[in-house]
């Protein structure tokens, strides 16, 4: 049996027991008269356990380029699918990319990286870290660091981790940053309107 989802691929189940995925593309290459099991090696075998964590769906997608991965129970029976938007809405929710709070890059030499470190650097500007990842460079050995904070102002704690010697590479929050000559033309425009 083959039901065909999302006119990309056409799942291939024997009874309940899910044999793969086939890309509509190969299936329409293929020969009209030919056998399902001649078509064995265009099967995708990508699948997922019901009980699995998403993160393994997301890793699943990702190695084989699909749009959607079969979720199977523990007996390999056909249970659905998750499909690529719905990976999105979870791994935004993981991230909370969404919710409230600044973020910021950091980059720093793998060999530097000390999370109890960045911590206290977070907490003695009065914020918390409510997420943090970690991206390597194989090629620099540098480390990316991605850190969201609780609160929306951050230009202290910008300022602290550049005064710890920490490249900011991107920072995305409000800034309140006093600047000596925005205030100096305040005074003199005031000055001026007297």
């Amino acid at each position: 049996m083959m039901d065909v989802h999302h006119n990309e691929y056409a799942i291939v189940l024997d009874g309940l027991k899910f044999v793969g995925m086939l890309d509509i593309v190969d299936l329409e290459d293929a020969d009209p008269a030919a056998e399902l099991f001649s078509l064995e090696q265009y099967l995708i075998k990508a699948q997922v356990k019901s009980s699995d964590h998403f993160l393994q769906a997301l890793r699943i997608k990702s190695k084989f380029n699909i749009s959607v991965v079969p979720v199977l129970n523990e007996k390999n029976e056909w249970e659905g699918m998750i499909q690529s938007e719905r990976l999105l809405e979870q791994t935004t929710q993981l991230l909370g990319a969404s919710s409230t709070g600044a973020f910021m890059v950091l980059e720093i030499p793998r060999h530097e990286y000390a999370p109890g470190q960045l911590n206290r650097l977070v907490e003695s500007n009065d914020c918390m870290i409510m997420q943090m990842n970690t991206i390597a460079d194989p090629v620099t050995g540098m480390l990316q660091i991605v850190i969201r904070v609780n609160k929306e102002e951050i230009s202290d704690l910008i300022a602290t981790f550049q005064r710890h010697e920490y490249t900011v590479l991107y920072y995305y929050g409000e800034e309140t940053f006093d600047n000596t000559l925005q205030n100096n033309l305040d005074h003199l425009l005031n000055y001026l309107n007297i």
